[in-house]
């Protein structure tokens, strides 16, 4: 039949990159759906794609047939749970790749080092390498947490549009963890503009009393990734801070390095 011999010569058709344009379009997809909050219409796709409905939908039959897409009730599309799975296995892979560099960072700054994700509107711990004193912070890997209270959110949400990151608050809402939480988006918003000024992130006790931390965000990370340090606030003080964050954003750009290495085979040695 024509229409199949045309779709058999779509399908094999080399893409730009050299790779093959049909799996090229797929995947672009399931990122266009994850960016659009998981489920969408065919017509939304092809608007925001570019690609004709009749190839869109090829597409989407096959992501449905494997189980990585399903379509609802409603004839809509939604991200379907055979992704769940390879999320956690990179997931895992992105913490077992982190950890060498977050306990250099415990090595020199003497603090507890963390890896988080923007998960949806959620923040999830990914890695950790506990500090070496007795008294000291622990974040349980897999842990979610709002990003409104956190210097990893805030290290995350500062390169998104005003408008967004109103959208995810009033998703979320911003219940105070503690007295110094910031729980209105005038004050986050505010918050963020000081963190793209200064190029850090700290939560000052606002996720827990007597606790400071201290984040920045992977540069060029494949996933929007930060990386912190977090200790008692008696240890993590303002000259401390002086020192500390050159070394986290030296870290985060060595670990932006291994993380696009693994893209390409592997991380860097």
């Amino acid at each position: 039949m024509p229409t199949s011999s045309a779709s058999t010569t779509d399908s094999a058709r080399p893409a730009a990159s050299g790779g093959v344009q049909s799996l090229e379009r797929a995947f672009d997809l399931l990122e266009r759906m994850a960016d659009a909050g998981g489920e969408v219409g065919l017509s939304e796709l092809s608007a925001s794609s570019g690609l004709p409905l009749p190839t869109i939908h090829r597409l989407m039959r096959t992501l449905v047939a494997c189980g990585y897409v399903r379509q609802q009730p409603n004839r809509r599309y939604a991200l379907g749970p055979r992704l769940i799975r390879l999320g956690e296995s990179a997931s895992r892979l992105l913490g077992t790749w982190a950890r060498p560099h977050l306990a250099r960072l415990v090595e020199v700054t003497g603090e507890t080092a963390n890896m988080a994700l923007l998960d949806g509107d959620e923040i999830v711990y990914v890695a950790q390498v506990p500090s070496k004193h007795s008294m000291r912070m622990f974040t349980e890997v897999g842990r979610r947490v709002l990003p409104h209270s956190t210097g990893v959110g805030k290290a995350l949400l500062a390169s998104f549009p005003p408008e967004e990151v109103r959208a995810l608050l009033a998703r979320t809402g911003m219940p105070a963890a503690t007295e110094k939480t910031i729980t209105t988006p005038d004050g986050f918003l505010a918050a963020l503009e000081e963190v793209r000024r200064q190029g850090y992130a700290i939560d000052d006790n606002e996720q827990e009393i007597g606790v400071r931390c201290l984040a920045v965000s992977v540069p060029d990370s494949p996933t929007a990734a930060a990386i912190s340090i977090s200790g008692p606030a008696g240890r993590v003080t303002e000259a401390a801070t002086a020192t500390i964050v050159p070394v986290l954003r030296q870290v985060a750009a060595e670990l932006s390095e291994t993380l696009l290495a693994s893209g390409h085979g592997g991380p860097a040695a």
